[in-house]
C-alpha cells in the first residue's frame, strides 16, 4: 500500500496594531483589506470548500467558456494534514470564524476517519526556534500546545517547527512536552538507509526519542515552484506512483498552505481532484501524519543537521547574517542588516525579559517565567477570562495598581515574543512591511516597560548598524524613526474619533482592544470627555476634546493635539465619512 500525507503549513504573521489589536489596510494586499483578508479568500476559505466542477461532455476540449457544473463540495482540511498558526487563529477568531470552524471540522472528521487528527500544533509565534533563548523556545511551544488544546479539544500529537527550523535542543524540547513527532525536509534527517517515506527515530543526547516524518523535497519543489498543479493526473501519480515491491511507502507533500489557491489559482481543486483519484485506487490510500507514525513505528534511527531548515541552504543563517538566500536572484546579496537588527532585538528583549524577573518577583506567587508560561492558556483572549488569571496569579497582598502591572509586564513579554516574528528576516530589504511591525511591537515593549531614555537609546543605536550594504540605504534606526514611531500615542487618536463619532450621535462603546465612553463635558457645548478602558492591560485614560468642522473637515482638538479625520483609527473614520459619502464636501480635495 503506498500511503499519501498532504501537509499544509498554513500562517501569515501578526499584522495587528499593537495598541488597538486591529488589522490596518494594507494597500498592497488590494483588492482587499489586508493580507489576512486577501490569503484567506484566495486560499484558507477555499480549502474548507473546494469546488470541484464537472465539465459539459458536449463541449469542444479546449473550450475554456464550456458549461461547467457543481459535483461535489470538499472541506479539504478532513482530508490534508495542516497546522495553523495562532496568531493568524486570533484574527481567523474574529474576521472570518467559519474558516476556523472548517478547520476544527476538518480535523474532528479525520479523527473519526482514521482515529488521528489531520491538524498539528505549531509554536505560538512563528519564531527561528533554533534562535531563540531556552527560556523563550520553552514558552512559544507552551503556548503553541495550549492555543491547539483549546481550539481544537484534544492534545495535539505533532508540532510543526517554524521554517523546519530544528536543532537538537528544538526537538528534545518537543520530546519533553509530550510532543510525538514533527515533520522535516529530507536533507535535514541521515537514516543511513532508504526510509520509502516511512517515519524515523531521533533520539537526542539526554535519551529523549522524536518521530521525524520526512517530507518529500523534490515534491514540494514541483508543486511549489513547477507546474504540478495544473494537472490532476500528474499530480495523483506523483503522488502515489505505482510500484509493486510489497513495501509499504509513503509520499508527504508538505509545503505552505498558500500554496493552494493563493500561489497557484485553482490549485484547491487541482489537489482535491488528486486526492480523489488517490483514494478510489486499491494500491494507495490517503491517510495523516499521526496515524502513520501510529501504524508505523520507525525502526531506523536518524541524525539530525543540526540546525538547519527548509529554506536556507545555510542551515538557519538566513535570520541572522547575509548568507545568501534571498528573494530577488538577479540583485547581489546585501543582507548584512539581518544580523545587527537580531542584536538589537535581542538586547531590548534581555532587558525586557531583567525587568520581568526582577518586577515579577514582587507580584506573582510563582516563578514569573512560570506564570508566563501559563499565560498561554488565555493569551487570545481578553475581558475576565484574561482577569482571572491576572488575579490567580498575582499575590494576594497586592494591590490594585500592582495587578495592573502585572498585566503590563505579561503583555511586555508578549510583545517581545513578537518582535522575533522570523519573516523580518526572511526578505531582501530592511525597508520592509514585515520589519516595520516588528519594530512596533518593540516600540510596545519599551511603553510597557517604561524602561528610562537609556536604554531606548542604546536600542536606537543598535538598530543604525542594521543597514543595507547600497550606498544610501536606510537603517532599521531610520525605519524605525520615519515609518514606525507614532506622531502622537495611539490612545489620543482613539478618543479623537470616539469624540467626534458622539458628536455626530454616532456611538462608539468598543474599539479592538479598547472599551470607550464618551459623554458631554460641558452640556449643549461641542466639548466632550472620552474614557478608554484597554481589556488587555487593564489602563484606563481620560481625555477632553472639543469637536470643530463637519464631514471630511472635521478635526478634535485635545490638548494642543489637533487631530483630522485622517488620523482617526480607520474603522471610526469611514463610520464618521460614511454619513457624508453623498454630499458634495466629499469630493474636496483635502489631502
Amino acid at each position: 500500500m503506498h500511503h499519501v500525507v498532504v501537509h499544509a503549513h498554513c500562517y501569515q504573521p501578526p499584522r495587528e496594531d499593537p495598541w488597538l489589536e486591529l488589522v490596518e489596510t494594507e494597500v498592497s494586499a488590494a483588492p482587499d483589506h489586508d493580507w489576512n483578508a486577501r490569503i484567506d479568500r484566495e486560499c484558507y476559505a477555499r480549502l474548507a470548500e473546494t469546488a470541484v466542477r464537472r465539465r459539459d461532455p458536449h463541449a469542444a476540449p479546449n473550450d475554456p467558456d464550456a458549461r461547467s457544473g457543481l459535483s461535489r463540495l470538499i472541506n479539504l482540511y478532513g482530508w490534508c494534514n495542516f497546522d495553523v498558526g495562532a496568531t493568524l487563529c486570533e484574527w481567523l477568531d474574529t474576521e472570518a470564524p467559519q474558516t476556523l470552524r472548517a478547520m476544527t471540522d476538518g480535523d474532528a472528521a479525520s479523527v473519526r476517519r482514521w482515529g488521528h487528527g489531520n491538524a498539528i500544533a505549531q509554536p505560538y509565534h512563528h519564531v527561528i526556534l533554533p534562535l531563540a533563548s531556552p527560556r523563550d523556545r520553552r514558552t512559544e511551544v507552551r503556548w503553541g500546545i495550549a492555543d491547539f488544546q483549546r481550539r481544537f479539544g484534544r492534545t495535539p500529537e505533532g508540532m510543526w517547527l517554524p521554517e523546519c527550523a530544528a536543532d537538537e535542543d528544538t526537538l528534545d524540547l518537543l520530546a519533553q512536552e509530550g510532543v510525538r513527532f514533527t515533520i522535516l525536509a529530507p536533507y535535514q534527517v541521515h537514516a543511513g538507509a532508504e526510509t520509502h517515506g516511512l517515519p524515523v527515530r531521533w533520539r537526542g543526547a539526554a535519551g529523549r526519542s522524536l518521530t521525524i516524518l520526512p517530507y518529500d523535497g523534490e515534491l514540494a519543489g514541483e508543486v511549489a515552484f513547477g507546474g504540478l498543479l495544473r494537472d490532476a493526473k500528474a499530480l495523483a501519480r506523483r503522488l502515489a506512483p505505482t510500484i509493486d515491491d510489497g513495501q509499504p511507502r509513503c509520499t508527504t507533500l508538505a509545503t505552505d498552505g498558500e500554496t493552494f489557491g493563493h500561489h497557484h489559482r485553482s490549485g484547491e481543486r487541482t489537489l482535491a481532484k488528486a486526492m480523489a483519484m488517490i483514494a478510489q485506487r486499491d494500491d494507495a490510500t490517503m491517510t495523516n501524519a499521526a496515524t502513520m507514525v501510529a501504524n508505523f513505528p520507525p525502526t531506523l534511527e536518524a541524525r539530525l543537521v543540526s540546525p538547519s531548515s527548509w529554506s536556507c541552504a545555510h542551515g538557519i543563517e538566513r535570520w541572522r547574517a547575509n548568507c545568501g538566500c534571498r528573494i530577488d536572484q538577479e540583485r547581489p546579496a546585501a543582507q548584512q542588516w539581518r544580523g545587527p537588527l537580531r542584536v538589537a532585538l535581542e538586547g531590548l528583549a534581555r532587558q525586557n525579559a531583567e525587568l520581568f524577573a526582577r518586577e515579577g518577583r514582587t507580584l506573582f506567587k510563582q516563578d514569573p517565567w512560570t506564570v508566563r508560561d501559563g499565560y498561554g492558556a488565555v493569551v487570545a483572549m481578553d475581558g475576565d477570562v484574561l482577569n482571572s488569571f491576572v488575579h490567580d496569579s498575582v499575590r494576594n497582598d497586592v494591590d490594585a495598581s500592582g495587578v495592573q502591572r502585572a498585566r503590563e509586564l505579561l503583555e511586555m513579554q508578549r510583545a517581545t515574543l513578537r518582535t522575533f516574528t522570523s519573516c523580518a528576516w526572511f526578505f531582501d530589504e530592511v525597508d520592509r512591511i514585515e520589519i516595520r511591525q516588528v519594530l512596533r511591537y518593540a516600540l510596545r515593549t519599551i511603553e510597557l516597560s517604561q524602561h528610562p531614555a537609556s536604554v531606548v537609546e542604546e536600542f536606537q543605536a543598535a538598530l543604525q548598524v542594521a543597514r543595507g550594504a547600497v550606498p544610501g540605504s536606510q537603517s532599521a534606526r531610520d525605519v524605525l524613526l520615519r515609518a514606525v514611531m507614532p506622531v502622537r500615542h495611539p490612545t489620543i487618536n482613539v478618543a479623537a474619533g470616539a469624540i467626534a463619532l458622539a458628536h455626530a450621535s454616532l456611538p462608539c462603546t468598543r474599539l479592538g482592544t479598547y472599551d470607550i465612553l464618551v459623554t458631554t463635558a460641558t452640556h449643549g457645548s461641542h466639548r466632550w470627555r472620552a474614557t478608554l478602558h484597554h481589556r488587555r492591560t487593564g489602563a484606563t485614560s481620560s481625555f477632553e476634546g472639543v469637536v470643530s468642522g463637519e464631514g471630511p473637515s472635521v478635526h478634535v482638538t485635545i490638548g494642543n493635539d489637533v487631530i483630522a479625520v485622517h488620523d482617526f483609527p480607520e474603522v471610526i473614520a469611514l463610520a464618521l465619512l460614511r454619513v457624508g459619502a453623498l454630499g458634495d464636501a466629499a469630493m474636496l480635495d483635502r489631502e
